[in-house]
């Protein structure tokens, strides 16, 4: 088990680099990974291990994990929840922001459970020894070979429309297995969100309508095979607001108390995740603590206001289990100044690596690696090498004058990051590696030449 850092360890420069700053213990709330210092010359380190020396022997564009960080945040979360909700509860890690052997390997060590979105999430989290009654299995369009493979392997179905109910009706009365299935409704709830994180609100493709519920609820009362042992509501991504996550308490329990009327075994709410991360400066979001305080309060009291016994709470972390422990190395190339207008920085990575900021129009905090003991500044636009204009990585940033070779380290990029990178104009996926105690260890190789033609096939009539 690793200690939890009581904060970053970065030297006194460190709240001269950003303006304004404030350490703190729960993980999301930091710019920099928990293990993040700088040397006596200026040099960043992660896990003990200095970034430069880590692109010199692994190459760039270089993903860097830092273990003492995820390990914090998953801690955090079960702290928390020990504290604050009385009943029995689990978080489980959201693994679509970051879904690989060694993550879920680590994050069920930590006692955390999986949620997984397709086969190659749950193949993945199996081999990674996940125990299946810790696996949850989600999303709005799952095959009938998925539903197969999560009803053999025996993890919880959160069952999201009324298709993949009679599918997995069919399936399970074709395995003659009992199923643990948990129902997907949206909630009705909108959060201050990127519309495309939003899942919440109404119109949203993710859940059942909740005036279906009744109608559901009453179908699953009978089923020989399907075992409803629960109820699940997300409200969203990237969220600093505490209220919603109250007013979500009350619409679960809603249901619950309907399902539990209607004879149903409902043993689990599972409340999704969503809390943010702080990615600039200008983010404030609640503390992993003040979080799971709010969701477990707001769940207890809508409990008892229902004379309901506690359900055991089940909250799906992603981002901010992962966000902030990993930084993306680049090593800088070219420079072109427009005069009078900006000035571009080119990396040799960008939207295959970091498709957000050309996505979502998201923003990130950056630091030349090597130079963090010179305090001058010049604004750049930091450019991917892709062939795509909107290819850009930062915008207008504020960063220490820097030199072809010079390494330029992008903070919080553990989420949403390797897991959505692409093949775009045929670049190989970055490598990376986990940092801990002065170590490194490669938990995903880079891809080769080779690699990007593993599935491609010549017809005979094209063969030279």
């Amino acid at each position: 088990m690793v200690s939890t850092p009581a904060a970053p360890s970065l030297n006194p420069q460190y709240p001269a680099l950003f303006g304004t700053d404030r350490p703190s213990n729960s993980p999301n709330q930091n710019l920099f990974p928990l293990t993040a210092s700088v040397t006596a010359d200026g040099q960043l380190e992660v896990g003990g291990c200095r970034v430069s020396d880590l692109v010199e022997r692994y190459g760039s564009p270089l993903y860097i994990l830092d273990e003492q960080t995820l390990r914090a945040a998953c801690q955090s979360y079960r702290s928390a929840l020990a504290h604050h909700y009385p009943g029995a509860a689990l978080p489980i890690y959201a693994s679509k922001a970051w879904n690989c052997l060694a993550v879920c390997a680590l994050v069920a060590q930590e006692g955390l459970g999986i949620d997984v979105v397709s086969a190659g999430e749950l193949y993945t989290a199996l081999q990674a020894g996940v125990p299946s009654d810790r696996l949850y299995f989600h999303g709005n369009n799952k095959s009938l070979s998925e539903l197969a493979m999560g009803v053999e392997a025996g993890c919880t179905i959160v069952v999201d429309n009324w298709q993949e109910l009679r599918n997995l009706e069919a399936i399970a009365a074709e395995q003659q297995r009992e199923v643990r299935v948990m129902i997907r409704f949206t909630p009705g709830i909108e959060c201050h969100t990127h519309e495309y994180i939003r899942t919440g609100h109404l119109d949203s493709k993710f859940g059942f309508d909740p005036d279906q519920l009744d109608a559901l609820l009453a179908a699953l009362v009978d089923q020989p095979y399907l075992r409803c042992i629960g109820l699940h509501a997300h409200i969203g991504s990237q969220i600093f607001e505490l209220q919603p996550h109250a007013d979500l308490a009350g619409v679960l329990v809603g249901a619950y108390a309907k399902a539990l009327a209607l004879g149903l075994p409902i043993a689990e709410l599972n409340v999704g995740g969503g809390l943010g991360i702080r990615y600039t400066e200008s983010d404030d979001p609640p503390s992993i603590d003040e979080w799971v305080r709010q969701v477990s309060e707001s769940l207890v009291a809508a409990c008892q206001a229902a004379d309901l016994p506690l359900p055991k709470l089940i909250c799906e972390p992603g981002r901010s289990l992962i966000g902030t422990a990993c930084v993306t190395a680049y090593q800088i190339g070219s420079r072109k100044e427009v005069p009078g207008i900006r000035t571009y920085l080119a990396v040799d990575g960008g939207m295959s690596d970091n498709p957000r900021p050309i996505t979502y129009q998201s923003t990130y905090r950056a630091v030349i690696a090597n130079r963090l003991n010179v305090s001058d500044r010049e604004t750049v636009t930091v450019a991917g090498k892709h062939c795509e204009s909107g290819d850009v990585l930062l915008k207008d940033a504020e960063l220490a004058p820097s030199q072809p070779g010079d390494i330029l380290v992008v903070l919080a990029t553990g989420a949403y990051n390797y897991s959505m990178a692409s093949n775009y104009n045929r670049i190989a996926r970055p490598a990376a590696v986990l940092v801990n105690n002065g170590e490194a260890q490669i938990i995903l190789a880079r891809e080769s030449l080779q690699d990007l033609l593993r599935q491609d096939r010549l017809p005979v009539g094209l063969q030279a």
